[in-house]
């Protein structure tokens, strides 16, 4: 990896330091060495920073230390802060003019993510399957029970809404869930306001 090269670099530079203080080496090619490592060090810790950065045999530019930490791809951003959520979807919203105020579209596919747990232990209630495993196998399958399962399911379990940046309490709602096909959310053209849509 490009990090191996820049240790690589500073760790042979050190070496070939430590060989010609060994042998008396006359004090100018002792200073330029010495300065040789300290560029080997800065360019392992941020590459971009120096005049000229370094790169393999004149390809890209080699990623230091803090290239890996910084930016939308970095360490932080990308594994740190980015978290995943069970039971949670993301979707691009649309407008449902058939929905009440109350309402939302959900998909059919995000639904059955975000119910699986009380779709599995109903289709094990009904006898459609004797334990979870066998459940999950059902859901998996996509068997016509299932979405006969899912729409009972969803009654009076409603969803929450949220568009990000949540600024004011109307950032994140509860609609009560109506199976969509597709894979937007639907949600009644006077409630896009509210969301800054």
């Amino acid at each position: 990896s490009d990090l191996n090269d820049l240790y690589r670099r500073v760790i042979n530079r050190n070496n070939r330091l430590k060989r010609l203080l060994d042998l008396h080496a006359p004090d100018v090619i002792i200073r330029n060495e010495k300065r040789m490592l300290q560029e080997a060090v800065d360019s392992l810790i941020d590459n971009a920073q120096r005049g000229k950065a370094l790169s393999r045999r004149g390809r890209r530019e080699l990623k230091s230390l803090s290239d890996m930490l910084k930016g939308k791809k970095g360490r932080f951003r990308r594994n740190l802060l980015g978290k995943r959520v069970d039971y949670s979807g993301r979707s691009v919203i649309v407008v449902g003019p058939k929905l009440k105020l109350n309402q939302c579209g959900l998909p059919k596919v995000m639904a059955l993510e975000l119910y699986k747990p009380f779709v599995m232990s109903k289709l094990v209630e009904y006898q459609h399957a004797s334990n979870v495993k066998s459940a999950k196998r059902i859901i998996e399958l996509g068997k016509p029970e299932v979405w006969e399962v899912l729409e009972e399911v969803i009654q009076n379990r409603p969803v929450l809404l949220n568009r990000a940046p949540t600024l004011h309490r109307l950032g994140i709602q509860a609609f009560e869930p109506v199976l969509v096909e597709g894979k937007a959310i639907q949600i009644h053209p006077l409630v896009c306001s509210a969301f800054n849509a």
